[in-house]
């Protein structure tokens, strides 16, 4: 090959990796300045995502919905949607951090063997409160919209609830492998893309919304685990039970703003009852456990 074909050659190699570069970067752009924030099946209205047919009034979807979104049933007062309470059984494995690349900041490097257990698909909701309140065992909270995960109670209130649901508070480990998984994920959906539509975050005071609060449970689908668990990281965050007996608040919630705080290790001690912490409930599995949703 001659001198001017060898060049030929090396420049077209240059523009095809420039290409490529370009192209990266114009999807991972297009990523990050999606503005969609609700799951397919939901109506965006103002700073919120609620059922069709529903609108906002301060701040709270309201009204009859004219339909329910895949995983969600119509409110025992018909005033909303409300998440499936379904319990997902996960296998346990080897949990496995540690910082390996520039994007594990804040990693408590840990390696720990989970057993298997099961847990809530979702975060608690205000509808499946309820039934708590009405049995005695838990204190009655604002409710108005039954689908909205519950926030404001401290992690003794949460473990009352999940005894009286036959369950408690997941383990710290527990809940970093159903949000991680064995391969050690940054979100719960996979390593990268942390978009609006993937997780309830910035609702505040932006970058996905302006003077929002907690969402309903479930809204963003499309940042499940590949099991099937909703809302990880964003909406509120998840009071976990630690093995020093401690409890941490863990996810992130709708106030997030940094990428830290929403990766699937973000961990953090709180007090009190803070209006964006929540949880859902583990459960210990049975000698048979069953695998997947039920």
């Amino acid at each position: 090959m001659n001198a001017i074909g060898a060049t030929a050659l090396t420049l077209s190699g240059v523009c095809l990796a420039a290409g490529g570069i370009l192209l990266v970067v114009r999807v991972a752009s297009r990523e990050r300045a999606d503005p969609e924030r609700c799951g397919k099946e939901f109506a965006a209205v103002d700073s919120r995502c609620c059922a069709p047919g529903q609108t906002v009034i301060r701040h709270h979807c309201e009204g009859h919905p004219t339909a329910c979104p895949s995983g969600m049933h119509l409110a025992e007062t018909k005033t909303g949607c409300v998440a499936d309470a379904r319990r997902i059984w996960l296998r346990g494995g080897r949990l496995s951090l540690g910082a390996e690349d520039w994007q594990s900041d804040g990693v408590q490097p840990r390696e720990a063997q989970v057993a298997p257990f099961g847990i809530d698909g979702a975060e608690v909701t205000l509808e499946r409160w309820a039934h708590c309140v009405r049995a005695g065992a838990c204190r009655a909270l604002d409710d108005i919209e039954p689908g909205e995960a519950v926030a404001g109670v401290d992690p003794r209130e949460a473990e009352r609830f999940c005894r009286f649901e036959g369950g408690r508070l997941p383990r710290g480990e527990e809940w970093l492998f159903a949000a991680v998984g064995p391969e050690g994920r940054r979100f719960p959906w996979g390593s990268t893309g942390l978009v609006c539509r993937r997780a309830a975050f910035g609702l505040e005071s932006g970058p996905c919304a302006h003077g929002a609060g907690p969402e309903l449970s479930g809204t963003r689908p499309d940042g499940a685990t590949p099991e099937g668990l909703l809302d990880l990281v964003g909406n509120v965050a998840e009071w976990t039970a630690e093995a020093d007996g401690t409890y941490l608040a863990r996810g992130g919630s709708y106030r997030s703003q940094a990428v830290s705080e929403l990766k699937g290790w973000a961990a953090y001690p709180a007090e009190g009852r803070p209006r964006d912490v929540g949880f859902r409930c583990a459960y210990d599995a049975p000698a048979e456990a069953p695998r997947g949703p039920r």
